[in-house]
């Protein structure tokens, strides 16, 4: 199982908006074959492992991270395909966590006569698909929150310059929790302070060989976008959350190539809930978000985060300098938000925090 884990993690980048999913046959106590989910569409990790094993899968033991799927997609059943196969035992880490077909891939394949035991690396396997869960089981993404902050928690100088807080290598990191997301959102704020791409850029070879660009998704209450802004000319989908998708200034960026939602209001803006919502209707799993203090703060207030992911830099910046989340003020020491640390280790010159909301349960809890 640890194998059919690692190799799950190969399609880290590119099968969104399906699970990441890998698979190990063994028979007589040897690996006769495996194979992993490489993108939606393709051959599922259980079609490509059977595969490779050939007349070795019979009544072979066939370790999966994920329950064979029992429906027609794009691609046939895998548990017909199993069937098939005459293997004779399944092991898997979970279940789907799918309502609609929970638990009806084992039962088919046991009423065929095949051994099935579910739960082994339970936790591992559900670290790996997050946002997955996270649409199935609540009905909107997995939402991460990237800040990168100065030692004493300020982001930006006074006067709004932030480039560059972190090193290097802790930038190259961020490009990675891009690349596996479905969607990069970020504010308005931040779109004309810093006139962002925020697109992928790693070689193909980082990526897993995908070219996929996720989703950028700007929070822009009243459409003040410019048309010119480098989202346009990064390659890639952009979506601008908005009050109203009327009148000019939205055709101006129509015709940029943006698509314009129109989104619920609350507070006069954008309703944050209602957004994710929606992006988990265009099957979004994760979502990474890079923003200024307002929306940070909005989303933590609101208890949409659900991981922080927090580069800290050897520096100092001052107490005029841009803070690090505008989150509402507690009354009381009870009041104040308690968060728990998952993560702490150095990345080049900097320290990564891996950050959770104390009640906001990690992925493999929830389901």
């Amino acid at each position: 199982m640890a194998r059919a884990l690692e190799l799950a993690r190969r399609g880290m980048n590119t099968t969104d908006p399906n699970p990441r999913v890998g698979c190990v046959v063994v028979n007589d106590g040897r690996v006769v074959g495996e194979g992993w989910h490489a993108r939606a569409g393709g051959p599922h990790a259980e079609i490509v492992a059977l595969d490779a094993a050939g007349n070795d899968s019979r009544g072979a033991t066939v370790y999966v991270t994920l329950e064979p799927c029992v429906h027609h997609g794009r691609t046939g059943p895998c548990t017909e395909k199993l069937i098939d196969a005459g293997v004779g035992t399944l092991v898997a880490a979970m279940r789907d966590p799918n309502p609609a077909v929970s638990g009806k891939g084992f039962e088919a394949l046991r009423a065929a006569g095949i051994a099935v035991t579910e739960g082994l690396l339970y936790s591992e396997a559900a670290a790996i698909n997050p946002g997955f869960i996270s649409r199935m089981t609540t009905g909107r993404p997995y939402v991460r929150l990237k800040l990168a902050m100065s030692l004493d928690g300020r982001t930006a100088l006074a006067g709004g310059q932030s480039r560059w807080i972190t090193g290097e290598e802790a930038r190259n990191e961020v490009q990675h929790l891009r690349a596996r997301s479905s969607a990069i959102l970020t504010g308005i704020g931040t779109v004309l302070a810093d006139d962002p791409r925020l697109d992928v850029r790693l070689d193909p070879g980082e990526t897993g060989g995908g070219a996929r660009q996720p989703l950028r998704v700007i929070l822009d209450s009243h459409l003040r976008t410019p048309p010119t802004a480098k989202l346009f000319s990064a390659g890639g989908p952009v979506l601008i959350a908005t009050l109203n998708a009327r009148g000019e200034p939205a055709k101006a960026l129509r015709r940029a190539g943006a698509e314009l939602l129109e989104i619920p209001a609350r507070a006069e803006r954008v309703s944050l809930e209602h957004l994710m919502a929606q992006l988990a209707e265009r099957s979004v799993n994760e979502v990474h978000v890079e923003c200024g203090a307002t929306l940070a703060g909005a989303l933590i207030d609101e208890r949409l985060v659900d991981e922080l992911v927090i580069y800290v830099a050897p520096t100092m910046f001052g107490s005029e300098a841009k803070p690090l989340a505008s989150i509402l003020p507690a009354s009381t020491m009870e009041d104040r938000l308690a968060l728990r640390f998952e993560d702490v280790r150095r990345v080049g010159g900097d320290i990564r925090l891996g950050v959770r909301l104390a009640n906001r349960p990690a992925a493999a809890e929830r389901d």
